[in-house]
């Protein structure tokens, strides 16, 4: 019989505690700036959809389908990130994702037509779904003792990321001599940047990080221990688990949410009378409230025994902020922004249950594959939805009412899924 393979993650642990701390230092960099790079290839756009428009010759309708284009490609592909993150290690995959991010908005201005602009979409958006899944995984192996504040630290740099790319899209643009092709593809050169710290980790370790630690605790110095060689997260049943859906159907409404948002805020302040450089900081206002609340959130979360408290905080500064944008999207546009940043704090919340919900480095990895890919599905089409109802009434009377209808149902199910339970008991009840 052949002598049993140690994993990377074994070799890891080995190191000298200096190596095992220079590690940790790199993880903690790529996963910063890695969460920097995932959304400005959608706020960018938001803030200039109105030109991207008008230069490729979409209806209005058509804007909407881009607009559900995120969710729709963060389904698909992050479906794939466990069983590639098995295969080639979580460093290398989110590495790759980082490259296929540069690449896609370095060559979407430059396509020439919209088939061109949504295929390099695409591709850029899919480096992004599966480092939207991995991220968690990632948190939760090196970091078992912190996921609240760690979850916290890369919530932030996802929203100042959010909230940079719609604030200063606009006036770059118009600093670029106003072409909106240079002023999308200037974003290809952070993405570039996060692609750096991957490569050490991913050359001098191999497929570092990349056996799942199933069942077996990290070690006090956050660097993995090793699972039983070979061994796969498929014996848990996820479908199983009740909390595993109310989790999806809940990451779903939020990310429905926040999609139509990102796409069309911008536009319903524009259309209100906003100038458009005002319109953008608007927009850029909802995002960055998610950097100081997504740190507190997170840590607050993991400290209480259930989270549906917050689930409810939030949805009710939705329910306000979108009746504000009903009756006055103009004369109370910043307070609206504010409220509508506030709701849109869903997101860590559910990044920080994903982490919760799961007792072993196997069932967060697969959690966080279901419910992200199941829930972007369910977001898929309310973009679409209110680009078509926007065309067709005329006015945002209906899709501002869509969305404030879709709040209450996320607040039903995140309380159902905010009980303290995990899936893996779940599952193991239901067999």
């Amino acid at each position: 019989m052949s002598p049993p393979i140690r994993s990377s993650a074994q070799d890891a642990e080995l190191q000298p505690p200096a190596t095992r701390a220079w590690m940790t230092r790199v993880v903690i960099i790529g996963i910063v700036l890695t969460a920097l790079n995932l959304r400005p290839a959608i706020t960018s756009l938001g803030a200039l959809l109105e030109e991207v428009r008008d230069g490729l010759g979409m209806s209005g309708s058509f804007a909407g389908l881009l607009t559900s284009v995120p969710p729709l490609c963060f389904a698909v592909f992050g479906v794939m990130a466990p069983r590639l993150a098995r295969r080639f290690g979580p460093a290398a995959v989110v590495c790759a994702g980082m490259v296929a991010i540069a690449a896609g908005l370095a060559i979407r201005p430059f396509a020439g037509n919209t088939a061109g602009f949504l295929v390099a979409s695409a591709l850029a958006l899919m480096g992004i779904a599966v480092s939207n899944v991995l991220m968690p995984v990632i948190v939760k192996r090196w970091f078992p003792d912190r996921v609240g504040s760690m979850t916290g630290l890369y919530s932030m740099a996802l929203a100042l990321g959010t909230a940079a790319a719609a604030a200063v899209t606009v006036p770059m643009t118009r600093a670029l001599g106003g072409s909106w092709h240079a002023g999308l593809a200037v974003w290809a050169g952070l993405a570039a940047v996060a692609v750096l710290p991957w490569i050490p980790l991913v050359r001098a370790r191999g497929t570092a990080l990349s056996r799942d630690a199933a069942s077996t605790p990290a070690s006090a110095h956050g660097v993995p221990l090793a699972s039983a060689a070979g061994q796969e997260p498929s014996a848990l049943r996820i479908t199983r688990s009740r909390t595993a859906w109310a989790l999806a159907v809940f990451f779903g409404l939020q990310a429905t949410a926040a999609y139509i948002t990102m796409g069309w805020m911008a536009q319903i302040f524009r259309d209100a009378g906003v100038p458009a450089g005002t319109a953008g900081l608007l927009l850029a206002v909802t995002m960055v409230m998610g950097v100081p609340l997504a740190f507190v959130i997170p840590r607050l979360a993991t400290r209480l025994p259930h989270q549906g408290p917050i689930v409810v905080a939030l949805g009710v500064c939705g329910l306000v902020g979108y009746a504000g944008l009903y009756l006055a999207p103009a004369g109370g546009a910043w307070a609206w922004a504010l409220l509508l940043g506030i709701a849109n704090c869903a997101f860590p919340l559910a990044l920080t249950m994903v982490g919760m919900r799961a007792r072993t480095g196997a069932g967060v990895a697969q959690l966080s594959a279901f419910a992200q890919s199941t829930g972007y599905l369910i977001s898929i089409p309310g973009p679409l939805l209110v680009g078509v109802l926007y065309q067709h009434s005329g006015g945002w009377g209906l899709p501002i009412a869509l969305m404030a209808g879709l709040m209450i149902p996320q607040i039903v199910v995140g309380i159902l899924a905010g009980r303290d339970r995990t899936v893996e008991d779940e599952a193991a009840r239901r067999r």
